[in-house]
């Protein structure tokens, strides 16, 4: 029975990876602009995962200064949504999960800064690879030239929190972190409404909105946060990154599939986005081999 578990474990994960993917085809099927989007979203996940707290009888106390950090690092998370569902909204779904990709260049040049560490020759060795992907796109898709831009500082955003998280992490429980920044998301999303003429027709939402957010908020935001979370117990970071990084691949067949020619693209295209999610796996295995090397005793 047991060795039943890690089966059942790789299943929840890519089911997860998949309901993640699921994201850019919700955000492409509401109808509402990206901010007031990214506004129910963020509501809905942090009523969601307060929700969970308390059927799990859990505690979701924090101290002042926690809450600071998680409260400035929402609105990353906030910046980084907006930018997902405005790339969507102005180019394709393919577009914008391919440039998300790049996450994994921004990254490596982040963390280091981050941590006060040196770049290793395979951080500038994916991040190349990764650059020419990039060009490739820029070059081919040239009428989704915004779409790129933003889904790029989209990217640029989530290595930001991304690495924030890494190391808040060490301090607090990932579903508490989770949903002081959903919340933290939200008022700074709110603020940002405010600032640019306030609530009004904007955030009137139709019926089958409603159910895309409510999906979106619940079973892609919260639901799969707690899911991932529980899986991590017992399989390793490794193979959590090797599953993740089928994100974008999932997503862009879920967008053939909803979406058919609408998501047809160049030739060019898919030789970059081939060329960056060769990227994006060899990474893990490299650094993963490079870890192992280094720890091997000396002969």
């Amino acid at each position: 029975m047991g060795s039943l578990v890690p089966g059942r474990n790789l299943f929840i994960l890519h089911s997860t990876v998949v309901v993640w993917g699921f994201t850019g085809i919700l955000g492409n099927l509401i109808s509402i602009s990206a901010v007031p989007l990214v506004w129910y979203r963020v509501l809905i996940a942090a009523v969601s995962l307060a929700a969970y707290f308390c059927l799990k009888r859990q505690s979701f106390m924090v101290s002042r200064r926690q809450f600071i950090h998680f409260f400035l690092t929402g609105g990353l998370v906030g910046l980084h949504w907006v930018l997902f569902f405005e790339s969507i909204k102005v180019s394709t779904v393919s577009v914008t999960l391919v440039c998300l990709s790049s996450v994994t260049l921004f990254t490596a040049i982040i963390e280091p800064l981050f941590y006060r560490r040196r770049t290793s020759k395979v951080d500038v060795f994916i991040g190349l690879l990764i650059i020419i992907g990039i060009y490739l796109i820029f070059r081919f898709e040239s009428d989704y030239i915004r779409g790129i831009v933003l889904g790029l500082f989209a990217a640029l955003a989530a290595a930001l929190f991304g690495t924030i998280n890494s190391k808040l992490v060490k301090q607090s429980g990932a579903a508490v972190i989770s949903f002081y920044e959903m919340l933290g998301a939200w008022i700074w999303v709110s603020a940002f409404i405010l600032l640019i003429g306030g609530y009004g027709d904007t955030m009137g939402i139709e019926g089958r909105d409603f159910g895309y957010l409510m999906m979106l908020g619940t079973l892609c935001t919260a639901g799969a946060y707690v899911a991932a979370i529980s899986v991590m117990k017992e399989i390793s970071a490794f193979r959590v990154a090797l599953a993740s990084n089928l994100e974008p691949i999932y997503g862009i067949l879920l967008a053939w599939l909803f979406f058919g020619q609408r998501e047809k693209m160049s030739a060019g295209f898919y030789a970059g986005a081939l060329i960056i999610f060769c990227a994006v796996f060899l990474y893990p295995i490299l650094k993963f081999r490079l870890t192992k090397k280094r720890q091997e005793p000396i002969a």
